[in-house]
């Protein structure tokens, strides 16, 4: 993860590139909010304009298993809670 870009796939389909930056206060406001939330989705109201007015945000809580490939590839999977075999979402990240 010390890579700063990775190509990203979502559930096998490619959707872009992963950049790892530092939080900044908007990212710390936003983790402050889900923080209570074990597991879930929802939105977030947009707060008045913090971020650029970009309007509400949708977020996911999950508990995801990480996977080393190799030094150029990453997995998360998203485990289900209630133990249904198999992961109903899958990252990957390819470094590039």
């Amino acid at each position: 993860m010390e890579e700063t870009t990775w190509r990203a796939y979502c559930n096998g389909r490619k959707c872009g590139y992963a950049v790892r930056r530092e939080c900044g206060a908007e990212e710390w406001r936003v983790l402050r909010a889900v923080e209570p939330v074990t597991v879930g989705a929802g939105v977030l109201p947009d707060g008045g304009g913090v971020a650029g007015g970009e309007g509400d945000m949708m977020y996911m809580r999950a508990r995801f298993e990480r996977v080393v490939g190799s030094r150029d590839s990453e997995a998360f999977y998203m485990v289900s809670p209630d133990g249904n075999a198999g992961p109903e979402l899958s990252i990957y990240l390819l470094r590039v």
